[in-house]
């Protein structure tokens, strides 16, 4: 895993080294064992590698023997020792061990459409010397970031957004639709990014630019099948092959030159991978997770019952508010865009303990809630739809007050209440985010405190409306489960769990994280799973746990779903923290525009009087803030000459320069 940037020349003329040096000095944090670039007449690729698989040959950009391909990759393909043995067979000649000669020799052979044959997590660009062709790819849920845009006559792009502003031509200007879209999805739509003219490449999508024209085209498309056309046989059949399935993706995953630990958060998923795992290194595993003095947050018992029940060494970081408070400027400095949560920031302390107990590698259990039916928003909307079908019915909203435990304002709430949050008038019924209504609607509150003039440059339908657009033509076709998993598996999924919470907090310390519920064969197959086999009656993930008999303690296979949350606006209430107080003064927010800031301090003083509302206000204090130390570290660094444009310039040290 590593950071990738470079520079294209649209007009010709030679590619500036100073820049691209500065770009990938940006990216040390993603890789810093080597630094790398390559240049010619008007082509720059750079490199900041984090050294895993042939630590000592895969040094980046790298070649082709007759110099005519080059590449700069990020990620890993798994099933890169079956593809090189295939391509060996065909002729091909290799100098190496590592993944990224086989992506450069399988572009060799197949073209754009190499892609196709990966099976890993992957950004990467390829730049085809003879036909003057710069190829950009990232993998199918994008679990690696990519971005670019046009400034100066170049085209530049980089695994994150602060390489491109490397470039002094770059903007650093908050894109008012894209928050829009946060303030209501908690992610943008690819391509929008947070910042004007910057865009990110669509996960499943490649991109070429040649004879100064940019294409981007689709390589992989979620889909599922017609009714009645999905896969059949037994529970117990299905279970085995699923089970199958996940044992062979994490075996594939385990290929590495360093040592490769777990996270184990204490749930089924995570336990799972890890169990699965252990039966395949034949040593003890080393686990990490997080906990919390909170025992609202807190799966720290279930945690150690599993460590205990697979014998692996375990260590973990306890994670307080005031530590919450202290790195959520770095978070969002590495998050690149405003979050509504801070769930991030635990996660951001556990890559670090990682990576101080000398590992770079981590197998997680993310994807399994998407595409198996684990999230309790697929079971909220089916019991949103038993209920409008009897809305005068008094038993039926009993159901939604039992099913967030966790969460004491919904289940003390009057029937009235609940009938207006989870939005089940016939009006609802009828839309094709049905599923989503309440946590979007919920989400949007935030615009409230949105400043006159940002209200004024967009419209309150322009999101949604935006989606719809979006979405495959067979999306209204698909029974209603299917539309609530493709929403989570193909916005959120990528957006924030892979991004926000996974990437970006893994990456700020150097530490790749490996997806084997991501594995494309085990996407395909959950696909082509009946609904009732995800969710069985309110049983959620009923085929995984079927499958996890026997791996995993009883207590974590059976136990009711926690959802991985962290303490959001009672990290920063009373906060010592001085930017807290700086960036929400009533005088900052004003001269910085985006927010209100008379309903910024009513908000503010909320949390200080301990009257603070329940989520819609701690989304709203999380979001605001996030936005004001996102302007802070980028826009407003940028306008006083900041550091995102004074990186240490470093010696190219890792890669061949012509």
């Amino acid at each position: 895993m590593c950071g990738i940037c470079g520079t294209l020349n649209l007009a010709g003329g030679l590619a500036d080294p100073r820049l691209l040096r500065n770009m990938a000095a940006t990216l040390l944090h993603r890789g810093p064992d080597e630094l790398g670039c390559y240049r010619d007449r008007q082509t720059g690729l750079g490199h900041a590698r984090l050294s895993i698989i042939d630590v000592a040959g895969g040094r980046q950009p790298m070649g082709t023997p007759d110099r005519s391909l080059w590449i700069t990759f990020n990620g890993e393909i798994f099933n890169y020792i079956e593809l090189r043995d295939e391509l060996i067979q065909k002729g091909h000649r290799f100098a190496t061990r590592s993944d990224t000669e086989v992506v450069l020799h399988m572009y060799q052979e197949e073209g754009e459409r190499c892609v196709e044959r990966l099976n890993g997590q992957w950004a990467f660009a390829v730049w085809d010397a003879p036909r003057q062709k710069l190829f950009l790819s990232r993998d199918r849920f994008g679990i690696r970031p990519l971005f670019y845009t046009q400034a100066g006559g170049r085209f530049l792009f980089a695994s994150e957004i602060k390489a491109l502003m490397a470039c002094p031509d770059v903007s650093c200007e908050l894109d008012l639709e894209a928050l829009d879209q946060i303030f209501t999805f908690w992610v943008t739509l690819p391509p929008r990014t947070a910042f004007c003219n910057i865009r990110q490449l669509p996960p499943g999508h490649s991109l070429v630019v040649e004879d100064g024209q940019i294409r981007v085209s689709r390589y992989w498309q979620l889909e599922y099948p017609a009714e009645g056309d999905g896969r059949s046989g037994s529970e117990e059949s299905l279970a085995e092959e699923l089970l199958a399935l996940l044992l062979d993706a994490t075996r594939i995953r385990l290929r590495s030159d360093v040592p490769v630990g777990a996270y184990l958060s204490g749930g089924l998923d995570s336990t799972l991978i890890t169990a699965l795992a252990k039966s395949l290194v034949g040593e003890r595993l080393r686990t990490f997770s997080v906990s919390f003095e909170d025992g609202a947050f807190d799966e720290a018992p279930y945690q150690h019952e599993a460590s205990s029940f697979l014998q692996t060494q375990h260590s973990n970081v306890h994670c307080t508010p005031g530590d919450i408070a202290r790195v959520f400027p770095e978070v969002v400095w590495h998050a690149e865009q405003p979050i509504l949560r801070t769930a991030p920031a635990p996660l951001f302390l556990l890559s670090r303990l990682v990576r101080d107990s000398g590992y770079k590698v981590v197998l997680t259990g993310e994807g399994a809630d998407e595409i198996l039916g684990g999230y309790d928003i697929f079971k909220e909307a089916k019991i949103r739809r038993f209920w409008a079908r009897v809305p005068g019915s008094s038993l039926r909203p009993l159901l939604l007050r039992r099913l967030y435990p966790y969460l004491d304002g919904i289940r003390s709430q009057p029937r009235a209440y609940l009938e207006k949050f989870f939005c089940v008038s016939p009006e609802d019924l009828a839309s094709p985010f049905f599923s989503h209504l309440p946590r979007w609607k919920a989400t949007a509150r935030i615009k409230q405190v949105l400043s006159r003039a940002v209200r004024a440059e967009t419209h309150p339908d322009s999101a949604m409306s935006q989606l719809v657009c979006d979405l495959p033509p067979s999306f209204p076709c698909w029974p209603a489960f299917r539309q609530a998993e493709y929403l989570e598996a193909m916005y959120l999924l990528p957006g924030y769990i892979l991004s926000s919470q996974g990437d970006r907090m893994a990456m700020a310390h150097s530490v790749e994280g490996r997806y084997p519920f991501l594995d494309h064969r085990v996407v395909a197959f959950a696909a082509s799973l009946p609904v009732n086999l995800k969710m069985k009656v309110l049983d959620q993930k009923h085929l995984l746990k079927r499958a996890a008999r026997g791996w995993i303690p009883e207590s974590i296979r059976q136990r009711y779903k926690q959802p991985y949350r962290a303490p959001d606006g009672a990290s920063f209430a009373g906060s010592n923290a001085a930017y807290v107080r700086d960036l929400l003064s009533p005088e900052r927010i004003g001269r910085d525009g985006i927010f209100d800031p008379q309903a910024v301090q009513a908000l503010a003083q909320k949390f200080t009087a301990g009257r603070a509302g329940g989520a819609g206000d701690n989304m709203a204090l999380v979001g605001i803030l996030s936005t004001q130390v996102l302007l802070d570290r980028f826009r407003n660094d940028a306008r006083r000459g900041g550091v995102i444009r004074d990186a240490t310039l470093v010696p190219e040290t890792a890669a061949q320069v012509t």
